[in-house]
């Protein structure tokens, strides 16, 4: 089958990409048990489930809807009847119609954030998760069928285990569980994939099979036969699911904000990851822009974590603790201000759940008006005690703390008035008092601001938690304001000065930890990958009859698997009964023996006596000079396959190699034979042990 005319389009790897990138999924032995992580059971009525049934269903409804309108479309195009052309029309503005509808129930799901929220009874303000991207299923069976008979001459039926393996297990990946087994499972089926590639899809072949996917905020599906589309499908469900398992942590406590913390940042990893090694996204949902809005909401709402994991462990009411609170909150405004920016820029707002960019407009008003209420707090609880720098000389160490406070009070705002200092500000009752009036009076019309945009969103609405934090903020900041307020005040109040952000821990960044979850390839007995890959090209599997002689056999073997027939003797019995130089030995007597060792094959030759033994050989005929000459070079290494960790890790301070690189651009062509095909051939000559014997 052709590629299709729009492979330009096609989700590729970009160029960005290191070796290092990717994780060392490594095969321990030939043996294969199959996947012990399951999915979640898709009939099971929990509400998630039910969320993701009503997706699901509204997906495969925006499907039918697009295809009539693209039939349409084609159809009022080609017709020359105006009559035609008038009931086309009108057919048209139905399907648009039900397709609006569509996407606004899409949308409505999409926004529903209480669903995956803790259930605690603690009061916090909800987060914003990502729901999962819907896939088609997929039957592999008829293709790796083919591509097996085909490719490498083998017995299809005998793989019948295998596939069926490979299906379970992304039938599984479809329906993770909201938890790190979750987790392990959509990274165990992506660790799989780089086998997949290199077992069946061919630069010059495509195996045929399309990868069906759903846009994860409108529906919309798209479809290639590339499996970075695949693999790109997939890491967007990783990043999502930890969006899930962050916004349920219950986060009243310190360590339910850490962990909440921890998930967000290695969701910011995945999106991040996302967009900067593939390319030509075919939905929007991973297109650049879309990849970047979701790394900053990400890292807004662990900068949010960071602010609640302060007020917990910050429980005293110290002039300082009062002013990092501040600027912890402002800290949170800035960020979330920043998503804001992004979400309503023109490629964005149209596709952003208007729930969404409402929420964090809502978090930036509601965290800064926090941020004033926290440094009207710093200067007004300390009023009623008295002078503060007589309280700070007071203390055994006064000169010290006072210090200490002019440092955190001079790092405060952004621009601070010329001879404002410490002195005429703390130490006049008067000045205290009417900043931080006017810190209550800002917070105060900020919440109001946060209270008019939650009010203007119907999904918000419903949501009693935010409702309940924006009222009660904005009730502690009005009481605490009219408590500053005099009948005699008839000076106008003075703007409050804008609070300089600052945060005491910056979010990270968490790269995938593809690494952690170790898989084994699925095919291994069509043999080690060094040899027997999608790019290989070899012929016919041939049965040599071989009968030792009182010279010996006649050849000379080489490495393990599989073992490379290195040399034949000019006469001797192996080159009169057909055995060439570059023959590798995959059976002896029906015994399978591509990853036997050395000294296993040359046993069972030996075991033979004087009998006449069978040996089933494949000779390589690469269209990759590259396959062909590091296949040469691996099989020089004594027990390469179940030692290539030690082989990929090279020296000491040799990056390891990674085993999950695939759709390198041209770019890289040049960099020599090391890079070529990633980690299974990255080997230099000078690595190569020699263990070669002549029979």
């Amino acid at each position: 089958m052709e590629e299709p005319a729009t492979r330009e389009l096609e989700l590729t790897l970009s160029d960005g990409a290191s070796d290092d990138d990717m994780p060392a999924t490594l095969p321990t032995d030939c043996g294969h048990s199959g996947s012990i992580r399951k999915g979640c059971d898709p009939f099971a009525q929990t509400q998630r489930s039910k969320l993701q049934h009503r997706r699901a269903r509204i997906n495969q409804q925006i499907n039918k809807e697009m295809r009539m309108r693209a039939g349409a479309e084609n159809l009022f195009r080609a017709t020359t009847n105006n009559k035609v052309k008038e009931t086309v029309a009108l057919e048209l503005s139905f399907v648009n119609s039900n397709l609006q509808l569509l996407k606004e129930e899409l949308e409505e799901l999409n926004s529903n954030m209480e669903i995956y929220q803790t259930d605690s009874d603690a009061i916090s303000v909800p987060m914003i998760p990502l729901g999962l991207k819907e896939t088609k299923e997929v039957d592999f069976t008829v293709p790796i069928q083919d591509f097996i008979c085909e490719h490498y001459g083998e017995d299809s039926s005998q793989y019948d285990k295998e596939i069926k393996e490979l299906i379970d297990l992304r039938q599984a990946m479809r329906t993770p569980s909201r938890n790190q087994a979750g987790l392990e499972l959509l990274m165990e089926y992506y660790n799989q994939l780089y086998y997949l590639d290199q077992r069946f899809f061919s630069a010059h072949k495509n195996l045929g099979v399309y990868f069906h996917w759903y846009d994860s905020l409108t529906g919309v599906p798209s479809s290639q036969r590339a499996l970075a589309f695949e693999k790109g499908s997939v890491l967007f469900n990783i990043g999502a699911l930890y969006t899930q398992i962050g916004a349920r942590q219950d986060r009243s406590a310190a360590d339910g904000i850490n962990k909440a913390i921890d998930a967000f940042q290695r969701a910011a990893g995945a999106f991040n990851y996302l967009k900067e090694n593939f390319s030509n996204a075919p939905s929007l949902d991973m297109s650049a822009p879309s990849l970047s809005m979701l790394v900053r909401l990400m890292v807004a709402q662990v900068q949010e974590c960071v602010f609640e994991r302060t007020t917990i462990t910050t429980q005293d009411t110290k002039f300082t603790s009062q002013l990092q609170l501040a600027q912890e909150a402002a800290q949170v405004s800035d960020v979330y201000s920043l998503v804001h920016q992004t979400m309503t820029q023109p490629v964005m707002k149209d596709y952003v759940p208007f729930s969404w960019a409402a929420m964090v407009q809502v978090k930036s008003e509601h965290f800064r008006a926090l941020s004033h209420y926290y440094a009207a707090a710093a200067l007004c609880d300390h009023t009623c005690k008295g002078n503060i720098s007589s309280k700070i000389l007071a203390s055994s160490d006064g000169d010290e703390c006072e210090k200490e406070v002019d440092k955190a009070f001079l790092k405060l705002y952004v621009n601070i008035s010329s001879g404002q200092t410490l002195s005429q500000i703390l130490e006049d009752p008067e000045k205290r008092r009417k900043l931080g009036k006017a810190h209550l009076r800002s917070a105060v019309m900020r919440h109001e601001e946060a209270m008019r945009v939650h009010s203007l969103c119907k999904v918000l609405r419903k949501m009693d938690i935010l409702q309940d934090v924006l009222c009660q903020m904005h009730k502690l900041s009005l009481e605490k304001y009219l408590e500053l307020d005099r009948e005699d005040d008839f000076d106008e109040t003075a703007e409050a000065p804008e609070i300089q952000a600052h945060t005491q821990q910056k979010p990270d960044i968490t790269p995938p930890g593809f690494f952690t979850v170790q898989v084994t390839d699925i095919f291994q007995r069509l043999g080690p990958l060094s040899v027997f890959c999608a790019r290989a090209r070899w012929g016919p599997t041939r049965v040599i009859c071989l009968q030792r002689r009182e010279g010996g056999m006649g050849l000379t073997l080489r490495g393990d698997s599989p073992v490379l027939v290195a040399g034949v003797v000019p006469g001797g019995c192996a080159e009169e009964a057909g055995l060439r130089e570059g023959d590798y030995i995959v059976a002896v007597d029906g015994q399978d023996c591509k990853w036997a060792k050395h000294g296993e094959v040359v046993h069972m030759l030996k075991s033979c006596n004087d009998r006449e033994v069978q040996i089933s050989v494949v000779t390589l005929h690469s269209h990759d000079i590259q396959v062909e000459r590091k296949a040469v070079m691996l099989s020089h290494c004594s027990d390469k396959e179940n030692s290539r960790q030690r082989l990929l890790g090279g020296a000491k301070g040799q990056s390891s190699a990674s085993l999950l690189n695939w759709n390198r651009k041209k770019k890289r062509e040049g960099s020599g034979v090391t890079k070529k095909l990633g980690s299974t051939f990255s080997l230099s000559f000078g690595n190569i042990r020699d263990a070669e014997a002549m029979y």
